[in-house]
């Protein structure tokens, strides 16, 4: 059965448009987004894996190793199995960093560009076996199903086989749809779409192939199983290659290719459209496997029971050629085609990033301005011509002399190599790039010697120098070389990285692979203070066009302003910067161009945790913890919640004076939302917190009470408090916390309470006050008589009216005093002016020598005429009048009470002392309480040494009571001690 060239051509051109339109549809937005970003699309994009040799090849695997071809699907199932452990670190790898290829992932790592040289190099040479495999798959499947077809070729095409021609028709092709859909730098919903229906296309073709064998062959499972009872020889070869060691090694050439083929790792990270997929692929990709392993062996005996007369490795297309099903072979040819061609795209898609990023850019001068775009995306499009031609150049080489079989396991065993290297990526610190490079060169040089290049000559023996051993080389012993080249290779990694230093920066970027996404919170710092210097910045490498354009794509991709200066948000842009660049032009270009141009500082202190970060992250993957992380992420929020519904106002700061955290009645307090501050300085804020929040957290004083500061809304008091944050190193504080304690309506009821107080005194002082203008009143009366008789002697009127002008002041002071003692307190703020404490003195024992009914005492004043300072005047005449109303009313009758004073440096200090009989111990702790009194009822108020406390308070000093007095018995003394220099507040 065979069918017509034109036919054939015709059915794949056809296939080739529909899958086409399925990419352009899926890029213009005519898919819906719900089924193009549906996990199942993107698991079977993931099918690019079973290439040709997956649909042809592992039958000619399972007819010679038997049950050991299924290595291949446990391998790889094994690994995505542990998708969480061995994948997802490597996956959130290449996300925090926006690494585009295998290359750039162990650049990274081992933070050297010889790595990248090395490892683009390695995965050329690997990857065009594996290349020339899919062309050989398609060129010979086109000459089977067109083996009588006497179409004569082309005369441009008389020297070439019609095999030949194919093949390169078919590359020509996928040359063009690679370029369309593939070569720009962003990612390809349309890409993974057609991925997605190649891989549907051939689990189809290869079950509908696998049912006709047992249904149609052998008639069903019961007819297979009397198959296999009458010809026992067949069960027997599954099982005795298993006896041969080569199947363990089968195992592990499989294993590596999940995670060091190239075109996997382009295809599960960098088109992946799904940002937590390592939990549905643990599970789905091995199912997947499974799937496409069941009709192995029923294809494999339907093939000898129907005597294909082809090689094993086409059984799948022979079984439907052989019992003349047309509709079968369309179907199972182009299952095969859609397995070649989306191994061709997506490997053709990785090579190219890795020269491009690893070899062409670092040697080239890139252009600036919009021709930089332009240059990149035409160098990828060279690029992937030029490896797809690579690829059929070795195709023509090799000429058809190696099975599939051979190709893929020469492919899979240089890629095993790099095993050794992907697996310290995340789990050993310790490796580094002399021990990497000189394994992979030593296993490399193996492979290159005694199975790359005797696949191209007729070598089959390589004389070991030096010795007599004689090394026989060839694919027929892949399994010794395989080992041999793994073992120098792992050997000498080790022996190197344990025995050689490591450099600061490999260590640092160690330490990044081998943290999760939820690690290294360190808060680097910047010396940057706007997007706008991002672009200036950047303008001498990019270009000022480039630069302006991907900071504005990074500012919008963040959501972020191009005014905002916080900190926290500028750390943001520049990662976004490096990620979106590191896409552009690989991950070492990007990283030099940032490091040259923005580069991050390490903080001073060891350990400065960047707070915003790490809750950033946490928000993100709070749903996707588990065990004793989520348990104690729920301690965190629920502290973080604490903090955040506290009524009392909270912020954090970290060393650098970066906020860390703004709660809720910080907010209704200040009028600044979290969103706004959280990340920035303190120097962002605006006035008055910026000054009061400054000057607290520089100042060594822990307290501070009562601060006035004028708002929009009026004035207001606050008390400030600290305390600094522990850091991880001892000794070493790693911030503050700052708690603002909203005093207002306890100053103002402070005020009332004083004024109040006040009045009582006038009160008490009324009667003394009414006596003592009652005789200059009295006296007034009698010299206004007197005038009328002196009328004839001008000299005795002129002695009588200054009398009356005397004893008038007389009254006028008392008056003015009184008015003045009772109106204070109901000021809105205090104003500090130089005052003399002598004088503030004086007029507080002139008002209380009107109280003639209180007890009689001597008030003595010896405070120094020079002691002044910065002070409300009023408010300590205030002090004055309750400490020695209170000394007057403890002391005997004729007892003398003291003032005195004294300068002490940049402070004052003023004593009152009593003669009484001191306070009781057990009153001592109570007597500046609001209210506490030991008076008898209607005596006392219990404010008067309360009022007193709180101007002290305003005054940023301090009170010391003493009773007994020192070297006495009994008796009172206050000690009050004021700041000399005291500015008036708000």
């Amino acid at each position: 059965m065979t069918f017509n060239i034109f036919e054939i051509a015709l059915i794949s051109i056809a296939y080739l448009v529909v899958l086409f339109g399925i990419a352009f549809s899926a890029d213009k937005g005519l898919i819906p987004q719900k089924l193009v970003r549906h996990p199942i699309i993107y698991i079977l994009a993931l099918g690019i894996f079973a290439s040709a040799w997956a649909y042809y090849g592992v039958i000619d695997l399972a007819f010679q190793f038997g049950y050991g071809a299924l290595a291949y699907y446990l391998g790889t199932g094994a690994l995505f199995l542990f998708a969480p452990v061995a994948i997802a670190p490597l996956v959130q790898l290449a996300r925090r960093f926006q690494i585009g290829s295998l290359a750039d992932l162990l650049v990274f790592r081992y933070h050297n560009q010889a790595v990248g040289v090395m490892t683009t190099a390695c995965m050329l040479l690997a990857s065009l076996p594996l290349l020339a495999l899919q062309i050989q798959a398609i060129a010979d499947t086109l000459q089977i199903l067109t083996f009588s077809s006497s179409e004569p070729l082309p005369a441009v095409f008389s020297n070439w086989s019609f095999r030949e021609v194919m093949a390169l028709a078919y590359c020509i092709v996928l040359v063009i749809f690679t370029i369309l859909f593939g070569s720009s730098r962003e990612n390809h919903p349309g890409l993974i779409v057609a991925m997605a229906f190649e891989t549907l296309i051939k689990v189809v073709a290869l079950f509908a192939v696998g049912l006709f064998a047992v249904y149609g062959v052998f008639g069903g499972i019961e007819g297979l199983d009397q198959w296999l009872f009458d010809y026992p020889e067949n069960l027997e070869l599954l099982h005795s290659p298993i006896k041969d060691g080569s199947s363990h090694t089968l195992l592990l050439v499989f294993l590596a290719t999940a995670v060091a083929m190239p075109h996997i790792f382009h295809m599960s990270v960098v088109e992946s459209p799904l940002h937590q997929i390592t939990s549905t692929l643990s599970w789905a990709f091995p199912l997947f496997l499974l799937l496409m392993a069941l009709p192995i062996f029923p294809i494999l005996w339907a093939g000898f029971e129907l005597g294909v007369p082809l090689p094993a490795q086409y059984f799948t297309i022979g079984i439907p050629m052989a019992a003349e099903s047309a509709s079968l072979t369309i179907l199972a040819f182009l299952g095969g085609l859609s397995a070649a061609t989306g191994a061709m795209i997506s490997l053709g898609l990785a090579l190219s990033t890795m020269l491009l990023n690893q070899w062409i850019l670092p040697a080239s001068r890139l252009e600036r301005g919009d021709k930089l775009y332009r240059q990149l995306l035409w160098l990828r499009r060279i690029i992937i011509f030029t490896v797809f031609a690579l690829g059929y150049a070795f195709y023509q080489i090799l000429d058809n002399e190696l099975s599939l079989t051979h190709l893929a396991l020469m492919a899979f065993i240089e890629t095993l190599q790099f095993l050794p290297g992907i697996f310290a990526v995340a789990y050993w610190p310790t490796a580094n790039s002399r021990g990497f490079l000189t394994g992979l060169s030593l296993g490399s040089l193996v492979w290159l010697v005694a199975l790359f290049i005797p696949a191209l000559t007729d070598i089959s023996q390589l004389p070991i120098p030096g010795t007599e051993y004689i090394l026989p080389v060839g694919i027929e012993h892949w399994s010794n070389i395989t080992l041999i080249s793994l073992g120098l290779n792992v050997v000498a990694f080790v022996f190197l990285s344990v025995f050689t230093k490591t450099s600061v920066e490999e260590h640092y970027s160690a330490e990044l692979c081998a943290e999760d996404e939820l690690s290294h919170p360190l808060r680097m710092i910047l010396d940057v203070h706007s997007a706008g210097e991002f672009t200036e910045r950047l303008s001498s490498s990019l270009g000022k066009t480039t630069a302006r354009k991907e900071v504005n794509k990074a500012l919008e991709e963040l959501n972020i302003s191009g005014h905002d200066r916080r900190p926290y948000a500028l750390r943001r842009l520049r990662n976004r910067l490096e990620a979106n660049l590191s896409g552009l032009m690989g991950t070492a270009m990007a990283t030099d161009i940032l490091n040259r141009h923005i580069p991050y500082h390490l903080p001073e202190a060891k350990g400065t945790a960047d707070i915003n970060l790490i809750e950033n992250r946490l928000t993100q993957y709070r749903s996707h913890l588990t065990g004793l992380a989520a348990e104690l992420n729920n301690l965190r929020l629920y502290h973080r919640n604490t903090l955040e519904e506290l009524p009392m106002a909270v912020c954090s700061l970290g060393q650098d004076m970066e906020i860390l955290m703004w709660n809720h009645a910080m907010q209704q307090l200040t009028g600044i939302s979290a969103e706004s501050v959280a990340g920035s300085h303190l120097e962002d804020l605006k006035m008055p917190w910026r000054q009061v929040l400054k000057s607290f957290s520089e100042s060594p004083i822990p307290h501070l009470h009562k601060q006035q500061l004028n708002l929009d809304d009026g004035p207001h008091w606050i008390s400030l408090h600290k305390a600094n944050i522990a850091g991880p190193v001892a000794n070493i504080a790693d911030g503050q916390v700052i708690l603002l304690e909203d005093m207002t309506e306890t100053q103002l009821l402070e005020q009332e309470l004083v004024h109040s107080e006040r009045l009582a005194s006038v009160g008490r002082l009324a009667a003394g006050v009414a006596h003592e203008i009652g005789n200059p009143i009295t006296g007034i009366a009698c010299l206004a008589q007197n005038l009328k008789y002196e009328t004839d002697d001008p000299d005795a009127a002129q002695e009588t009216a200054e009398q009356i002008l005397s004893q008038t002041n007389r009254v006028s002071r008392i008056v003015q005093s009184l008015v003045s003692f009772s109106h204070t307190g109901q000021q809105e703020k205090a104003e500090f002016m130089d005052i003399s404490l002598r004088d503030c003195a004086e007029e507080a024992t002139q008002l209380l020598s009107l109280q003639k009914e209180k007890t009689q005492v001597q008030f003595t004043n010896l405070l120094p005429d020079n002691l002044t300072l910065r002070a409300d005047s009023q408010r300590l005449i205030q002090v004055f009048i309750n400490l020695l109303s209170n000394a007057r009313d403890a002391s005997p009758q004729d007892s003398e009470i003291r003032i005195e004073g004294e300068l002490q440096g940049d402070s004052v200090l003023f004593t009152v002392t009593d003669e009484g009989s001191g306070i009781p111990p057990e009153h001592q702790a109570r007597v500046l309480e609001p209210f506490f009194t030991s008076k008898d009822p209607g005596e006392g108020t219990g404010l008067g040494l309360a009022m007193v406390y709180s101007i002290v308070e305003e005054h940023e000093g301090q009170l010391e009571l003493v009773s007994p007095v020192p070297g006495q018995t009994n008796g009172t003394q206050i000690r009050i001690k004021l700041p000399r220099q005291l500015e008036t507040e708000g």
